[in-house]
């Protein structure tokens, strides 16, 4: 079996994905906001059979893109890279399978860590993303992240 076999739910957020990451401070106070662009991929590739791409843009006129391939085993995707260590893992035990989780910490800043859970819609359509950050036992930041599927297709629009 291969990743997508294993992770289907996974698999069902291959695409490009459009969308906005509001990131708010322990008192609820908006403290960033920019527009995204995500490629996920599954790919032909041994060591890094996943791999995301994303394209952020700020309404100042600020860009970065942040790449982040990886590995897959025991029915994890796996990230060990220059910022991020971590998972992510489908929840089994949601019924109506629309939940992926992650945990990663930041490469380097070892208290701190973060949480992510990811709903994707019944038609795969939009998904909408909440990041938990998390230093030393304390709620640092949230981030809510809303996207909507642009492509399945995401080898016609990179590069």
């Amino acid at each position: 079996m291969g990743i997508k076999e294993d992770m289907p739910l996974l698999a069902r957020h291959e695409g490009v994905w459009e969308g906005t990451y509001k990131y708010y401070n322990s008192e609820g106070l908006v403290v960033d906001e920019h527009a995204s662009r995500l490629f996920c991929r599954f790919k032909d590739d041994a060591e890094f059979p996943y791999h995301q791409t994303n394209h952020y843009t700020w309404a100042d006129g600020r860009t970065d893109i942040r790449d982040f391939p990886a590995r897959y085993h025991d029915k994890r995707v796996w990230w060990d890279n220059e910022l991020i260590q971590g998972y992510a893992a489908e929840v089994g035990f949601d019924e109506h399978a629309r939940t992926v989780m992650l945990y990663w910490q930041r490469t380097g800043d070892p208290e701190l860590y973060l949480y992510e859970m990811i709903q994707i819609s019944d038609d795969g359509q939009s998904r909408c993303r909440t990041w938990h950050w998390i230093r030393a036992g304390k709620l640092e930041t949230r981030t809510a992240i809303e996207e909507r599927l642009v492509t399945r297709d995401w080898a016609s629009l990179e590069g």
